[in-house]
């Protein structure tokens, strides 16, 4: 897979050329080329050149690129009709589908979906179930954690630079806590309890919003006990528990919810990125009892539950079952913690090797005592591989994490030549 043409000839150049004169500054892609096709894990540029992407449209194409089963049922559905409105003609694919992603819930309360276009929209609609079914107000976060860039959502996102730099004020009644690190921040879950509550009363907190592993922070895995620790305390106090499953969830880790893997049952659960395969789709799956709290109309939206991305949707949980990607997830993880853990063997540079199922990071580090961040290493790692025909993707508050957001069809040879890839960046940058 590697380049066999100059990374922005002619047909690229007149593109971005036109981009730079048309498109605002803020729209900064990773990638110096204009795709032309994806197939799977393989995209292809104007140029013919392929490569190998290991971002998978940052996270939303587990089923990879243009799979043939999605694409026929977009076709099928926009052939039947585009769009209503849910709240003015209800249709057929809303409604599977939300008894499709009810079934697969975890825990035995009765739940109910609901449908919107965006992961910040999910996560915010998740605050206001919340704050309808408690009445109250307080919305407590985490250190490292991304959420979206919607006002309430950016407000819950922590890293500054470059999603919250200049757009202050934010929205009130957020509070952040640390988030227990194993690598970075262990810590004591009774000092943390005590730590919240100094910050707000536990009667005022309507929701504890965490991603059972944290994305944009890092791929985070929390230390052993603390999800367990965090759905006692939110049932103690009546405080909603809110997964942001967004990345985690469509079957990344191995489970098809990814708090699947601690034994809980969140009171709400939030999805998108691979919920349609990259068609604007997302959801909160929720508590019978909780989701119901707002009232006729509250909540909604003129795009939300969009039919031809729920029929989208149904395709995808029908590859994933008929594929057995969430087997095929435990399997690649494996592989990739297998090399990973290889490179931190020869390599100094690579600090810790962590995740669940294909949720895969490395933190990259200029010295294994002190853990400083090798971030501009980790950019050059970024482009090294990008000249070698491998897309892939950077994280933490730092970005010193490569983090693996693979497809989970692709094939062996191609996740092998681009693992090879990545090992040759970090050998090069590394000397």
């Amino acid at each position: 897979m590697a380049v066999k043409a100059p990374l922005s000839t002619q047909s690229s150049k007149a593109l971005f050329q036109k981009m730079s004169q048309y498109v605002p500054r803020a729209v900064s892609p990773l990638a110096p080329f204009i795709i032309a096709e994806g197939r799977g894990a393989v995209v292809k540029d104007l140029e013919g050149n392929s490569y190998i992407d290991l971002t998978g449209g940052w996270g939303c194409l587990n089923v990879g690129h243009a799979h043939p089963k999605v694409v026929r049922a977009i076709h099928e559905q926009a052939q039947r009709f585009t769009h209503t409105d849910c709240s003015v003609i209800m249709y057929d694919v809303y409604i599977e589908l939300a008894e499709r992603l009810v079934k697969l819930a975890p825990g035995p309360s009765p739940k109910k979906a609901i449908f919107f276009n965006s992961g910040a929209e999910a996560v915010e609609n998740a605050v206001k179930i919340a704050r309808s079914y408690t009445k109250r107000k307080a919305v407590v976060v985490f250190e490292g954690a991304f959420h979206g860039r919607t006002y309430m959502a950016l407000t819950m996102t922590h890293k500054a630079k470059p999603y919250k730099e200049g757009f202050a004020p934010f929205c009130s009644d957020v509070y952040r806590m640390p988030f227990p690190n194993p690598y970075r921040n262990p810590m004591d879950f009774r000092h943390w309890e005590k730590q919240l509550f100094s910050l707000v009363n536990p009667d005022e907190i309507a929701c504890i919003v965490f991603e059972p592993v944290q994305g944009e922070g890092g791929f985070v895995v929390p230390q052993e006990g603390f999800v367990q620790f965090l759905r006692e305390l939110t049932y103690k106090h009546g405080i909603v528990l809110v997964a942001d499953e967004i990345q985690t969830g469509i079957g990344r880790t191995g489970k098809f919810y990814a708090s699947e893997h601690y034994g809980i049952e969140p009171d709400l659960m939030t999805l998108a990125k691979s919920l349609a395969a990259g068609m604007p789709l997302s959801a909160v799956v929720g508590v019978q009892r909780v989701i119901d709290a707002p009232g006729d109309s509250a909540i909604g939206g003129t795009y939300v539950g969009n039919p031809v991305a729920c029929a989208a949707a149904l395709a995808v949980l029908e590859i994933i079952e008929e594929e057995r990607l969430l087997e095929r997830a435990v399997e690649l993880g494996r592989y990739m913690r297998e090399r990973f853990e290889q490179m931190q063997q020869k390599y100094e540079i690579v600090g810790d090797v962590r995740g669940l199922g294909a949720m895969v990071g490395i933190e990259l580090v200029k010295d294994r005592t002190t853990k400083e961040p090798a971030s501009e290493e980790t950019m050059a790692i970024v482009h090294e591989c990008l000249a070698n025909g491998v897309i892939i993707a950077k994280a933490g508050l730092y970005g010193n994490v490569i983090r693996m957001l693979i497809p989970l069809v692709i094939k062996e040879d191609e996740l092998k030549r681009g693992l090879d890839v990545i090992e040759q960046a970090i050998a090069r940058v590394s000397r």
